[in-house]
């Protein structure tokens, strides 16, 4: 069976770029002030580095966001369009909306390089790029990680699971930090 799917690693970055409307400018504008909307659980890193916004539509005052979450069942979702909400208000767009797109699915090949970077500079070992021959729906495998602290790739997984479902939790043998791994999807 031949995999269609392209992977996001290879799209050039942004990743989902601008969405041509009657108002580029605003279009652009929208789009910077979403790079001030922190990720609530990863703070470092804002929702457009995360890769889970997908267009920006802006019509004068009113504008249209799509978000893929990580995944869909993730508790914050409704944060995150909350805060997307009132960064746009903020910003001068009184009229928001946002909607969650499922499909196509969001993978951690959508995190920009700047995000992978704020994530180990963070403590959180970034996930490595998917191969475009990967299964889909993915699955979890056993890998080597290299510790965010020291780079060490004597590393053990301590848990499937994490501070969130999205990352598992693991042990640096070399310094013995544990650090959170960004599980790739």
């Amino acid at each position: 069976m031949v995999n269609m799917v392209t992977p996001f690693s290879a799209l050039p970055e942004p990743l989902f770029p601008l969405v041509p409307g009657p108002d580029d400018a605003r279009t652009a504008q929208a789009w910077s002030l979403l790079d001030g909307v922190a990720d609530p659980e990863i703070p470092v890193v804002s929702v457009r580095e995360l890769g889970i916004i997908r267009a920006v539509r802006v019509d004068g005052a009113r504008v249209e966001v799509d978000v893929t979450p990580t995944y869909s069942g993730c508790p914050a979702t409704e944060v995150i369009a909350a805060d997307i909400r009132s960064a746009l208000a903020a910003g001068g767009f009184a009229d928001a909306t946002v909607r969650m797109v499922l499909s196509p699915p969001w993978t951690t090949d959508a995190i920009t390089e700047a995000g992978r970077a704020k994530l180990k500079a963070y403590g959180i070992a970034p996930p490595g790029p998917l191969s475009a021959a990967a299964p889909r729906p993915v699955r979890f495998a056993q890998r080597q990680v290299a510790c965010p602290q020291c780079g060490s790739m004597d590393t053990e997984r301590l848990a499937e699971f994490g501070s969130t479902a999205c990352k598992a939790l693991f042990r640096c043998r070399a310094c013995r930090e544990p650090f959170d791994y960004f599980k790739p999807l």
